[in-house]
């Protein structure tokens, strides 16, 4: 089994230690040189993003509504609310912070293209995946800032309709008119999608930069302590791990699911969207001196969420592989022996 180091990943703590090292170049412009670019191209983003929309599949996929619902339900209810256990023992300041940046990483939509890629290594139901991945992106639109508005105070020229606002001008309209756009440019933008797919981590990557970079400058990670780092990753890990196991639970013993709807339930309920999350990280957190902080779970569990499930992908898929070169796998001695009399 062959594990690919995640060249993005790399990039992504490339361009904190490019904001620590310079974090003037986000005021050039007078703080809004690196904004207008960063919205201008998520704009572009969703813009590809409704190019390559497939309604087809998603009409398809309404037929499996249990295994949506479990998912949309776990993402945007089920996860918060695991969050929401731990909020009575938050106090104020650094420890508020930290509880926010994981609350965070809790409201944002599942991801898109490493769910469906995954889910397909590990033979699960791909279509199911493509549906939910998608909708997921969609529902956050609306759902992610309602929860965050219950613990960020808005002022200034931040505000909870200029929010919604943005998201509107950002994200829906883009995709509208990608959809739009679909029957003359959608074959283009499907067959160019590894290619499109690095402008949309350049501008992820800018984003990052810009919250990092004003957290330098800022001084809030003067603050946190050495040991913060090691904290996050550790609660992203065991956040990941305790998701993980519900979701399993609940496929396999409440729902009984095939274990290809399963498998794609699992996926998709336990990822979440750096692409979306850097996007509402973007308003949400304008201006917020704390910024940085609130990406720092998210990056790591996106790099968590790569690594272990693929590792578990590829183990379903092995699975699958042999179960189809040895048919007898793991059946009793009368079921072998059927088989055998009638291949005979």
């Amino acid at each position: 089994m062959r594990l690919k180091l995640d060249l993005f990943v790399v990039a992504l703590l490339i361009s904190i230690v490019i904001a620590y090292i310079y974090p003037d170049l986000v005021l050039l412009g007078e703080g809004k040189l690196l904004d207008r670019i960063t919205s201008i191209g998520v704009a572009v983003i969703f813009f590809l993003y409704g190019l390559k929309l497939s309604l087809q599949e998603i009409k398809s996929g309404l037929k499996n509504w249990k295994l949506h619902l479990m998912i949309q339900s776990f993402t945007f209810i089920v996860f918060p609310l695991v969050l929401l256990l731990f909020y009575p023992l938050v106090s104020d300041g650094i420890q508020f912070d930290f509880w926010l940046s994981f609350f965070f990483l809790a409201v944002l939509p599942s991801t898109v293209s490493s769910s469906v890629v995954l889910v397909s290594i590990a033979k699960g139901n791909v279509p199911a995946s493509i549906f939910n991945a998608s909708i997921s992106g969609l529902i956050g639109v609306v759902i992610t800032p309602l929860w965050m508005a219950a613990f960020l105070s808005f002022d200034g020229e931040t505000s909870f309709g200029s929010i919604y606002l943005g998201l509107v001008f950002e994200i829906i309209m883009p995709v509208i008119l990608g959809l739009f756009l679909q029957k003359y440019w959608g074959t283009w933008a499907t067959r160019n999608s590894k290619v499109l797919s690095n402008f949309d981590k350049f501008i992820i990557l800018l984003i990052v930069y810009a919250s990092f970079a004003d957290s330098f400058v800022s001084g809030v990670f003067e603050n946190t302590g050495k040991l913060y780092l090691v904290y996050v990753t550790v609660g992203s890990l065991v956040l990941f791990y305790v998701v993980y196991w519900i979701l399993s639970y609940l496929s396999r013993s409440v729902f009984h699911f095939k274990e290809e709807d399963a498998i794609a339930g699992i996926f998709c309920g336990s990822k979440k969207s750096l692409t979306h999350g850097s996007v509402f990280g973007k308003l949400l957190f304008a201006n917020n001196p704390s910024a940085g902080l609130y990406y720092l779970p998210l990056m790591i569990y996106h790099a968590l969420q790569i690594l272990i499930i693929t590792v578990i992908a590829q183990r379903y898929g092995n699975r699958e592989i042999n179960s189809e070169q040895n048919p007898f796998g793991n059946r009793s001695k009368s079921e072998k022996m059927s088989i055998s009399l009638k291949r005979k």
